[in-house]
């Protein structure tokens, strides 16, 4: 019986290296160190999400018919997704271009801070 990879220490929450890789047909063992996707660190949700997007071409509409949840569900889904991979949502910067851009049509704040707001959101 397999069990799914674990990739954090059920006792301290670390990263576990993995170590060793046994073959089930010969038994030969291979012994190092070995890097695991980032992928590897999702949960069994995320990673059934991701199989449903794929099967789906990214077509966000087949997605939420498929899993049964709203555009905002599936979009929700995604940035959670990316920001586990440890990937900034493209999103997060849309929201504080528009902000920034109504701040300077409100008077709020300067032509040039707008500019340096922006080209800090780029970073």
């Amino acid at each position: 019986m397999s069990y799914p990879l674990l990739t954090n220490c059920p006792v301290c929450s670390n990263s576990l290296k993995i170590t060793k890789l046994q073959c089930n047909h010969c038994q030969t063992t291979v012994e190092n160190e070995f890097e695991v996707s980032k992928l590897a660190s999702l949960g069994q949700g995320q990673l059934h999400f991701i199989e449903v997007f794929l099967k789906c071409r990214g077509n966000i509409k087949e997605v939420e018919k498929e899993l049964g949840i709203s555009y905002p569900t599936v979009r929700g889904k995604l940035d959670e997704i990316i920001s586990s991979l440890g990937y900034s949502t493209q999103k997060k910067l849309e929201v504080d271009k528009k902000k920034i851009v109504s701040l300077l049509e409100k008077g709020e704040i300067t032509a040039e801070k707008a500019i340096q707001l922006l080209k800090e959101g780029e970073e």
